[in-house]
């Protein structure tokens, strides 16, 4: 019995080592994700300087000097009742150039106060309206 209980300590040793090395090699590459996933000053990361909202959107009125009325549409489901609701939104965002027309399918993003009511920019045109 001598002999088994002697191999069963060397076989638990060597379970140990093997532990203490895989720990060992998962420790650099835990602080390498670590590392990546810091946010930097300038990065789009939840805790990062830019980040700011974005909300897809109509186009409603260019009637406005650089300005377009976008209509934003929420879904959410009742909180009670679960049908699914919608909710619009208008928001008034800056459109440098005049460039963007009624019907326009756009992404805002939230920036500085530019008027009363501008606290949004155009940021990209997601499809131009059909010319009727």
């Amino acid at each position: 019995m001598a002999k088994s209980e002697t191999e069963d300590v060397t076989e638990n040793e060597d379970v140990t080592e093997n532990e203490d090395v895989t720990e060992a090699a998962a420790a650099p590459e835990a602080e390498a994700e670590a590392q990546t996933q810091a946010p930097d000053e300038g990065s789009l990361e939840p805790g990062g300087r830019n980040r700011r909202k974005q909300r897809l959107g109509v186009v409603v009125s260019d009637r406005g000097d650089k300005t377009v009325v976008v209509l934003v549409e929420r879904r959410f489901a009742h909180p009670l009742y679960g049908k699914q609701m919608k909710r619009t939104k208008k928001y008034h965002a800056h459109d440098e150039k005049n460039e963007y027309r009624m019907g326009d399918t756009v992404r805002i993003i939230e920036t500085r106060p530019i008027s009363k009511l501008k606290r949004w920019r155009v940021a990209e045109l997601l499809n131009r309206a059909e010319a009727v």
